[in-house]
């Protein structure tokens, strides 16, 4: 599942292959930004920001979210893609690669001067250089009665987590994705392990939240009717979510979260 760490590690890869080279194909297969070329522009360079990508070219910048499906893949020229082409919503090529976004949640191509219009709304970024971690806490600690697991997956509190680490984060502080932030006695201690979580697994392909890559590498997540890791009690699940379209599962230990 694509989180805060899977795109960075996108734009990392798209950063090295791309930046400080010139495009010389440029295909954008959305309606709206069908007519976009970008050809001829230098590729200053891929950022994440949150859960989305920034590819800044010349005067304009390409923005994706992955949402639930979504992939860039790099290719060198003439060489097969690995998924189908018309599954391809993004093409921008240099002499040397291929950048291919596949079935991409979110595409559009904004003035570089209007990113804000964009990820201006999003909270401090757990793998940014500006993390904030003070701002962070303001913006988690700002509705008391609101249920953690809903804060956790806000990116207007703080830009980058998803679903497996909502549900981790619960288990390892011991609260229920149900409790209210104001019932947290240490709020501040979560948004640090959250911050320090992300950024142990920001450079692995595969994501670990129990410290091994071997056997079990969630806590709870996706684990419900199994014993839990730490007490052999079941691990549950339910649904959690502001509205039915934001319903998601969750996974929890009645007894290290009660």
């Amino acid at each position: 599942m694509p989180e805060g760490d899977t795109v960075y590690r996108t734009a990392k890869n798209l950063d090295a292959a791309l930046a400080g080279h010139t495009l010389t194909r440029c295909d954008i297969r959305v309606p709206a930004f069908a007519a976009v070329d970008l050809t001829g522009d230098v590729v200053e360079g891929v950022i994440s920001r949150g859960k989305h990508l920034l590819i800044r070219a010349g005067e304009h910048t390409v923005h994706s979210h992955l949402a639930m499906e979504g992939s860039w893949h790099l290719y060198r020229p003439q060489t097969r893609w690995r998924r189908p082409e018309w599954q391809a919503r993004a093409i921008l090529g240099t002499e040397g690669w291929i950048a291919v976004g596949f079935r991409l949640g979110v595409l559009d191509v904004v003035a570089r001067g209007d990113e804000t219009s964009v990820v201006g709304y999003l909270g401090p970024d757990l793998l940014g250089p500006d993390w904030d971690p003070g701002e962070a806490l303001r913006r988690f600690t700002v509705d008391p009665a609101r249920e953690v697991g809903l804060v956790l997956l806000d990116q207007r509190v703080m830009a980058g987590l998803g679903n497996v680490y909502r549900n981790e984060l619960c288990f390892l502080s011991g609260v229920l994705p149900t409790r209210p932030v104001g019932d947290i006695a240490n709020p501040a201690r979560l948004v640090a392990l959250a911050h320090r979580l992300i950024e142990a697994n920001k450079d692995r392909v595969d994501r670990t939240t129990t410290g091994t890559l071997r056997g079990d590498t969630n806590w709870v997540y996706r684990r419900e009717g199994r014993p839990c890791l730490r007490c052999g009690t079941v691990i549950r699940r339910s649904r959690l979510g502001d509205t039915e379209l934001e319903l998601r599962d969750v996974y929890w230990c009645p007894r290290c979260q009660a």
